[in-house]
């Protein structure tokens, strides 16, 4: 089978690999059909993605289907659409134990820790595969990251009467706003790009959008009668982006980082403790926010119109991939047709 493995910064190339294995007792054989190319994977290819080793077969927002089960999988069938939750623990640690499945220590993600869904088949544990037959391969494939999303806005415990600021209006950003929006949250945007805030503004009416300028708080002031934003979350992973927050929230308000960078986050202590800010991480999402998506997209409470701006082919991948950078091209979200 064919596959195309980062072999190191800026250097995808197509390899072959040996035709897949009939399934374990416990695993799926899935075929890839779509794939979202996530800011994990442009952030490996240009060198600067943290927990990376190369080479590394990138891909972990799966859309495929199951082609063979084994013995003891009862679930799926096959001929199953289906989504792929890319994150296993190798052991059963305290976090896991407590639910957190999300952050075990010894977690391991596809496409980071180990060779992901850039390859026409992978087998995969069958407990964390889910059918979707309902759904259309494109809707799958972005429920990965919607998932990130949703994980992010439980941490933050929205309630009904929240302000919520969403920084960063990239693909993860936008999944964050529409799960924002079902805690019947007032919710904004802040974002440097012009293109991004526009679709914000299409796609979500209601929410108030901002770019990103010297004077943030004071906009933020202007637009909420003299108020702060309660919640933040911060999709950016931009260190300026992050401590920028503790400005941005209100007395007692709530900021979580969903995305990361390699380096320290520095905070005004007295700051801190006087707003008494409460400060979260969310990491990847849990198995209740995968057929959570699944649910909500199959009724229409949330839906993906507009969201996918670029198709490239699995077979010409390795020459393409690069347009994704360029300011020109625009990129929301790209996804990889298999076929």
């Amino acid at each position: 089978m064919q596959a195309i493995v980062l072999e190191q910064p800026e250097v995808l190339k197509k390899i072959e690999l040996e035709a897949p294995q009939p399934p374990a007792p416990n695993d799926v054989l899935l075929k890839m059909k779509r794939l979202g190319v996530c800011g994990t994977d442009l952030h490996a290819y240009k060198g600067n993605q943290p927990f990376f080793s190369y080479p590394r077969i990138l891909g972990h927002e799966i859309a495929a289907e199951v082609i063979a089960l084994g013995e003891n999988v009862s679930h799926l069938k096959i001929g199953d659409r289906c989504a792929v939750m890319p994150y296993r623990n190798k052991e059963i640690d305290q976090a896991v134990r407590r639910g957190k499945t999300n952050c075990g220590s010894t977690l391991s993600v596809l496409g980071v820790h180990e060779d992901g869904a850039m390859q026409e088949y992978i087998s995969y544990p069958a407990q964390h595969v889910f059918p979707a037959n309902e759904l259309s391969l494109d809707q799958i494939a972005m429920i990965e990251p919607l998932a990130i999303g949703s994980h992010a806005v439980e941490r933050a415990d929205i309630q009904p009467d929240d302000i919520v600021l969403v920084v960063g209006a990239g693909p993860i950003g936008i999944g964050t706003v529409a799960m924002a929006l079902l805690k019947a949250a007032k919710v904004l945007v802040l974002d440097m790009n012009q293109n991004r805030l526009d679709y914000i503004a299409e796609k979500f009416p209601s929410v108030s959008c901002i770019k990103l300028s010297d004077v943030v708080e004071n906009s933020l002031k202007e637009l909420l009668n003299g108020d702060l934003p309660t919640v933040i979350l911060d999709a950016t992973g931009n260190k300026e982006s992050m401590q920028k927050c503790f400005e941005y929230v209100a007395q007692g308000g709530t900021i979580v980082y969903i995305g990361l960078f390699i380096g320290d986050v520095v905070f005004h202590d007295p700051l801190f403790h006087r707003k008494e800010i409460t400060l979260k991480s969310s990491r990847n999402a849990v198995a209740t926010d995968f057929t959570k998506l699944i649910r909500l997209l199959k009724a229409g409470l949330v839906n993906i119109d507009g969201y996918i701006t670029h198709r490239l082919a699995f077979d010409t991948l390795h020459e393409t991939f690069t347009k994704l950078y360029s300011p020109e091209e625009r990129v929301i979200k790209a996804v990889v047709e298999f076929d």
